[in-house]
């Protein structure tokens, strides 16, 4: 970490995390930190459904919550960006206080619940950037209080296909009531059904993600893999936060309710990512989200099935050089093993992480 990094935090960690978070906001708005731009190297290049991204790390959702700062993250080194969640209709999520540091276990404990503008404030935004280069996905959820959850993510396909890089249809939050039980299969086939309907009728369209919950047991991960594929998802993102504890030293926060993220997430939800990529096979896209704070765990993320890998608790603890960091560590790591694309690493650990148990 820097200087400049160890101030930041110093900073930001005085205060409580949900008002560092709007200050970080705010300051990537007025165009700080300034970074420096990181290596442009062909060979972190990806393709991905159709898209050229100019390296695989991406910010995950939940950081810019409403479509404010997405061209800022990228000049930090992100080779993507993803906004979101984004619900129909504003709505002030859980009370406060919702966001605790494990700083022992570089983890966060959140219980947000899909806390947004709404559709309107965020498209009125994503619209504006329209002709600027970059890969924007933007992350689509269910107001709490819907009658017709379904119906509120084919309103946000319709809303966001024409502005959206990729869209993610977001059922894996567990601070939402009732929204993780989406995943299971009846629930799920409609969904993906009527998500895709919904995209075949827009003028735009955007490939589809779906973003899933890292606590799922084997046969629900089948599930969900028969029903992408014969639906025709474009690709899976593994995973949201988990509600397991296993392992933390913080035991004081350990207790809080809301889903855990950062380091202690990483083994977990990279053996779901590897039992995935096994039962949707080779071609179909997939972003390893989860405990990625450092080049090793974003290659590790690429040897275990990954296209892609997101990151985002990492950054809080590790600053906002850190993609650009992690950027150079890839481009460093591919000049040592004289690789002539990262693509080379894939799968090439999947049968050792998919026989974990997580």
């Amino acid at each position: 970490m820097s200087v400049l990094d160890r101030i930041g935090q110093r900073l930001l960690f005085s205060f409580d995390p949900e008002t560092a978070h709007g200050m970080s906001i705010a300051a990537l708005r007025c165009g700080l930190p300034v970074a420096s731009p990181p290596p442009r190297d062909a060979r972190l290049k990806v393709s991905v459904c159709g898209l050229d991204f100019p390296n695989p790390l991406g910010m995950a959702a939940g950081y810019d919550k409403n479509a404010e700062v997405p061209d800022a993250l990228l000049r930090l080194g992100f080779g993507f960006a993803e906004v979101g969640t984004i619900t129909p209709l504003p709505q002030p999520g859980n009370p406060k206080p919702r966001i605790f540091r494990l700083t022992a276990d570089e983890a966060v404990i959140n219980r947000l619940g899909f806390n947004n503008e709404g559709h309107a404030a965020a498209e009125k935004r994503l619209a504006a950037r329209k002709g600027r280069s970059g890969i924007v996905g933007v992350n689509i959820g269910a107001n709490k209080d819907s009658a017709d959850r379904i119906s509120d993510y084919e309103r946000g396909v319709t809303r966001f296909a024409p502005h959206a890089s990729y869209l993610t249809v977001n059922i894996s939050s567990p601070n939402t009531p009732g929204l993780r039980n989406m995943q299971a299969r009846e629930q799920l086939g409609e969904l993906l059904s009527r998500v895709m309907a919904a995209r075949a009728k827009a003028p735009a369209q955007p490939p589809v993600f779906l973003k899933i919950a890292p606590d799922l047991v084997e046969a629900e991960l089948e599930d969900i893999a028969a029903e992408v594929i014969e639906k025709k998802i474009d690709g899976i993102i593994v995973s949201n936060t988990t509600l397991s504890r296993a392992g933390l030293r913080s035991a004081s926060l350990a207790g809080e309710t809301g889903g855990l993220s950062g380091k202690p997430l990483f083994e977990r939800s990279t053996a779901v990512l590897a039992k995935m990529r096994k039962l949707v096979g080779p071609e179909m896209a997939i972003i390893g989200v989860g405990g990625v704070d450092s080049a090793e765990t974003a290659l590790e993320k690429i040897r275990a099935g990954a296209d892609l890998v997101q990151l985002y608790t990492g950054m809080i603890y590790a600053g906002p050089t850190l993609p650009g960091r992690i950027v150079a560590g890839m481009v460093r790591f591919a000049e040592k093993e004289r690789l002539t694309s990262l693509r080379d690493l894939r799968d090439s650990r999947l049968d050792h992480w998919a026989v974990k148990t997580h």
